[in-house]
């Protein structure tokens, strides 16, 4: 049973629906699994806990 994690900025839950879809669709045929057997999981990242390149991502704009 794999289990893929997405870590990602704040997004819709429109766009989770979609994401989900397309990753569980994708990863059935490349590792000839079930869709059913396929977990995705979701991490939402506000920018004030993603830091790049010592900077966090909320004060890379200001």
């Amino acid at each position: 049973m794999p289990v893929i994690q997405i870590y990602c900025n704040e997004i819709t839950e429109e766009k989770k629906r979609e994401l989900v879809k397309r990753i569980t669709r994708v990863s059935g045929e490349v590792l000839e699994l079930p869709e059913s057997t396929i977990t995705v999981l979701i991490r939402e990242m506000p920018p004030e806990d993603v830091g790049v390149g010592g900077v966090l991502l909320c004060d890379r704009d200001q």
